[in-house]
């Protein structure tokens, strides 16, 4: 399934909280921030890759790892990996990660 989805498929997601499942069991509440598409990255015949930026407000010890989330569209998304980003001056007690989709 991880081959037929578009950044369409997050866009309205942003700004809204998820629900991310966790490669452990332990459900994490995230925030779809942004939606970025790649175009310089795509390869002629193939989708045009985008990452996905997310925010966990409260915080977590989850660092990367393969997770499933609910798409509106789609149903359960599973087995998207997910990978966690540097804060880089925003607030120390989040936690940012990144989701790319080639």
């Amino acid at each position: 399934m991880l081959h037929r989805i578009e950044a369409s498929h997050f866009q309205p997601l942003v700004g809204t909280t998820c629900t991310l499942a966790l490669p452990d069991g332990r459900a994490l509440a995230v925030r779809v921030e942004q939606v970025d598409l790649k175009p310089l990255s795509q390869m002629p015949g193939s989708r045009m890759p985008f990452a996905v930026a997310l925010t966990a407000p409260d915080g977590t010890d989850f660092v990367h790892g393969p997770c499933a989330l609910d798409l509106p569209a789609l149903g359960r998304l599973e087995g998207m990996f997910v990978s966690r980003v540097p804060a880089l001056g925003r607030d120390e007690r989040a936690a940012y990660f990144q989701v790319v989709f080639n």
